[in-house]
């Protein structure tokens, strides 16, 4: 069975374009913001960011690697006169206000990078700025402010919220599978992989979830760890640290999700992913899947992650899918 990442999008920097640091934004050349179209004819796709923070890097680590294809048209900040801003080695002005972004960058959309509580406020403005939203996670925090921005979409409004966790390589690869039936109906599934609405982000596609009541328990368990990675360089001396364990159990009567995951688990070098999904014929157990080919007979294949550019290879390096087994 091949699994092949969502099409990927080569920039000017071929399949090297990524890992940026944001000192490096800097040393990219200027671009032609005028330029409509790219070089293959392919129109422009322009967009502004409202918020300054850490993720609104990421969306200026793809205007770096694909300048031929993306375009950052403006940033919001609370504070515009900053020169010394994300996107100015890139040569992205920087506006006081969503309206004004939008009248002089006339972005194709906005991306909404900002605080949790600010998000629904800044969606709807944008909205009634008439502009289509990429919303980061999360796109509100209670029920009513998520009841409120669908009923904008039902209006009319184009929200898409950018939930991506399903669609790394690795877990996308797993959820294909878990959905492709080898495995019989999926039961259970155990993630340990991801925080709040990204692990049950998650739970959901690997167990087939839609808007099912369940019975939900959590707990939590705090102890100390070693703390050695944070977002930016590890520190000089050792520290021990407090870290929460967060555990939820959702019951759909059929079918069992169980939520595990411990603050420092993305970055910490002791503390690792775990990804379980069983089903009546078979199970998936981290990189291995298992499965009956009659009921005394277990086959078990590994999932294969396939790179060009390594061993001699000249493709240049990228991710060219996963492989399970002859399939």
């Amino acid at each position: 069975m091949s699994i092949r990442p969502p099409e990927r999008i080569d920039g000017p920097l071929g399949r090297f374009g990524n890992g940026f640091r944001r000192s490096e934004l800097s040393s990219m050349p200027e671009r032609n913001t005028r330029l409509a179209k790219n070089r293959q004819g392919l129109s422009m796709i322009r967009f502004g960011i409202v918020g300054t923070g850490w993720r609104s890097e990421f969306y200026l680590r793809v205007v770096a690697a694909c300048s031929d294809r993306f375009e950052c048209v403006g940033l919001v900040s609370r504070n515009p006169d900053r020169s010394d801003h994300l996107g100015a080695g890139l040569g992205v002005p920087l506006y006081g206000s969503a309206k004004e972004m939008i009248e002089q960058g006339r972005p194709d959309f906005t991306v909404t990078s900002v605080t949790w509580e600010a998000n629904p406020g800044t969606i709807e403005e944008l909205v009634q700025l008439g502009q289509p939203v990429l919303s980061e996670t999360p796109p509100g925090e209670t029920v009513e402010e998520l009841a409120h921005l669908y009923s904008l979409v039902q209006n009319g409004a184009k929200i898409q919220v950018a939930e991506q966790y399903h669609l790394q390589p690795h877990h996308y690869a797993r959820i294909a599978y878990a959905q492709s039936g080898k495995l019989g109906p999926i039961t259970q599934v155990q993630v340990s992989a991801a925080h709040g609405y990204h692990g049950i982000s998650l739970i959901r596609r690997l167990l087939g979830i839609e808007y099912e009541n369940a019975v939900v328990i959590g707990r939590t368990f705090t102890s100390p760890i070693v703390k050695t990675m944070g977002r930016g360089e590890p520190d000089e001396n050792e520290e021990v640290v407090e870290t929460t364990q967060n555990f939820a159990y959702f019951d759909f009567g059929d079918r069992l999700g169980v939520f595990d995951f411990l603050g420092d688990q993305y970055r910490s070098h002791i503390r690792g992913q775990r990804v379980v999904v069983r089903g009546v014929r078979g199970e998936i157990l981290q990189e291995t899947a298992t499965y009956l080919q009659d009921h005394v007979t277990p086959i078990r294949l590994p999932f294969v992650r396939e790179e060009a550019g390594l061993r001699g290879n000249l493709e240049g390096y990228y991710l060219k899918g996963y492989t399970l087994g002859e399939e």
